[in-house]
């Protein structure tokens, strides 16, 4: 059933795209600068491949959100590190991790001149 909605919902993403390519243009975007009619203006006619359009856009917002529907369905109670055989890091470790000294957290004093060189530790 998901292969047949998605089979459809490319056929409609298509067929939309050739419907709005096969539109006359207005003469500029948002129809300003152009002839009669536009979202500038009062409401247009109604055209044939207008109304097209406005039916390819509805079921292809319905096939999108049946497709949804679908990988919810698919994907519930799990998550991608489920789906991997990983435990993640945050449960292999079984204590806190070793806090350094508060002495190496300070930064120097005003009469130490020692240059910092980094620790290997």
């Amino acid at each position: 059933m998901e292969n047949v909605v998605l089979i459809v919902h490319l056929i409609l993403a298509l067929s939309l795209i050739a419907v709005v390519l096969l539109q006359r243009s207005e003469g500029g975007g948002l129809g300003m600068g152009g002839g009669g009619g536009g979202a500038m203006t009062g409401r247009a006619a109604a055209t044939a491949l207008g109304k097209l359009t406005w039916l390819l856009a509805i079921a292809f917002i319905c096939t999108s959100i049946t497709l949804t529907i679908f990988a919810a369905e698919n994907a519930s109670g799990s998550s991608v590190v489920d789906r991997l055989g990983i435990t993640p890091p945050a449960l292999n470790e079984s204590s806190t991790p070793a806090v350094p000294d508060s002495d190496a957290l300070l930064p120097p004093g005003p009469g130490d001149d020692a240059p910092l060189v980094p620790l290997a530790d």
